[in-house]
């Protein structure tokens, strides 16, 4: 039960207004106004409170029947932010005025007590480091989901050609599985990046106070425990200025869309009429108002936008952090918004890519026919002559006034005729025709990591179950 209101609330409920004998002009309630973006902080305010309640009972600045009445109140209220029938008004400053305003009209002077031992410098701290280590595990999720339509792609044609390209210009041919495998590497990355931020961001703040902790006997290390964080900050005036959890989150999010704009790019390309390898869903799709045979890769174009989006919430942060003296400073409010808006933007892009992924249909003959265009068995003739003995830089020279002969007379490496491949070079003899295949120089490439089928099925193999280890660390989030 809550019990019955034992006094009114302040009008308006500021929580710093008491050497003060008037409020703010007009303009700076505006502009220190937060609520508007720091209420999605509201559940793990009301997550710490329930925790600092029972810390206050256990140093006796709480009795039993407060610390009942105490939390029953901040249940209640929870679950009201839930359904919405608890919103912050007007004259709430931010997501903690707005959330004492409802403990003090549910509980009365009861209510006020719940201040002790803390302050809005180690709370929205806290609040914080709590939200995003939530949202931090559906990124996760989200990103392991992505790997999965990239293993399943990889599944489906680990036995299919393609050119391989360096500078954009067909260099050598590999299994298009090993393509897309290069990007299920890059996203495995980043889910270890993230994991290994929250070891740094599993640091509680609470109990630290404004900067110095407090003379009550408060233990922020059970209340670190309770809330799931790994250790008690040591330091209570680098606790309440810290962002480097902030900066950190948003430069790995930034790397996070710089590889799904990659990705974007290249299925921009695939789905081309001049390259012509995918075709992508319908669903996953989008036609021009004025062309009517336009099918548009916007999922793909949007992935790569939106990088650029984050990328810049990187570099506006380190401004704003950069000249900050200890501990705490109103500046540091400019940590949510770009924060907010990158977990935003990611779990609002990913689904789509992935979608696109899973959906695209694959053209592998068109990839099997341009695996040999433009010369790209070159290289492996020049390895065949060097595993007959002639250094490379001339095995290399050898080939390359091959492939000149080949343009001049417009016909492929293994056009040439026997005295043809003579007069071009010595070393150039017949037997140099047994590596000019696609599928023999694909499993030629048997080296660790290398494109030979084998190699791509170990890859696969370890694929598959660091995305069982990504989608495991991601857990209580699984159903969201």
């Amino acid at each position: 039960m809550t019990g019955a209101p034992t006094g009114r609330p302040p009008s308006p409920a500021r929580l710093w207004g008491g050497r003060f004998e008037g409020g703010p002009a007009q303009a700076v309630r505006q502009l220190s106004y937060s609520v508007q973006f720091d209420w999605r902080l509201a559940p793990y305010d009301l997550l710490a409170s329930k925790a600092h309640a029972r810390v206050l009972h256990r140093a006796g600045l709480l009795d039993d029947t407060e610390l009942e009445r105490m939390v029953d109140a901040l249940e209640i209220l929870d679950a009201q932010v839930a359904s919405g029938a608890f919103r912050p008004d007007l004259d709430d400053e931010d997501v903690h005025t707005a959330l004492e305003r409802g403990l003090l009209e549910r509980l009365g002077a009861l209510g006020g007590k719940l201040r002790a031992g803390r302050s809005r410098n180690d709370q929205v701290a806290t609040d914080l480091r709590l939200y995003l280590r939530d949202h931090v595990r559906l990124i996760v999720l989200r990103l392991a989901e992505l790997e999965e339509a990239l293993v399943t792609q990889a599944t489906a044609h680990e036995a299919t050609t393609a050119p391989g390209f360096t500078h954009l210009q067909h260099a050598q041919p590999v299994l298009f599985a090993h393509h897309l495998l290069a990007y299920v590497a890059m996203f495995s990355r980043d889910v270890s990046r993230l994991r290994d931020w929250d070891l740094r961001a599993g640091v509680s703040p609470l109990g630290a106070g404004a900067l110095a902790g407090s003379s009550l006997p408060v233990d922020p290390i059970s209340t670190a425990a309770e809330l799931g964080f790994y250790a008690a900050a040591s330091n209570s005036m680098d606790a309440v200025s810290d962002r480097d959890f902030v900066a950190e989150l948003l430069f790995c999010a930034a790397l996070v869309g710089v590889h799904l704009s990659r990705l974007g790019e290249e299925v921009v390309l695939w789905s081309t009429r001049e390259f012509g390898w995918v075709e992508l869903d319908d669903a996953f799709s989008t036609g021009s108002s004025i062309m009517p045979q336009k099918k548009n890769p916007d999922v793909a174009e949007l992935a790569r936008g939106k990088a650029g989006r984050i990328i810049g919430h990187v570099a506006g942060f380190l401004a704003t952090l950069k000249g900050l003296p200890l501990t705490y400073n109103r500046d540091l409010q400019e940590d949510k918004e770009p924060v907010f808006d990158a977990v935003d933007t990611l779990l609002l892009v990913l689904p789509a890519v992935t979608g696109m992924i899973e959906t695209m249909r694959v053209h592998a003959e068109r990839l099997e026919a341009e695996a040999p265009v433009g010369f790209s068995l070159a290289t492996d003739v020049a390895e065949a002559l060097v595993r007959n003995g002639v250094p490379f830089r001339d095995a290399h020279e050898a080939v390359g006034h091959l492939v000149v002969w080949c343009g001049a007379n417009d016909c492929d490496l293994g056009d040439v005729s026997d005295a043809d491949l003579a007069r071009i070079s010595p070393h150039l003899t017949p037997d140099i025709r047994a590596v000019l295949s696609v599928h023999g120089a694909v499993g030629a490439r048997r080296g660790h990591g290398g494109t030979a089928p084998e190699r791509v099925a170990e890859q696969l193999d370890a694929a598959r179950i660091e995305v069982a280890a990504h989608r495991a660390w991601a857990g209580e989030v699984g159903d969201e």
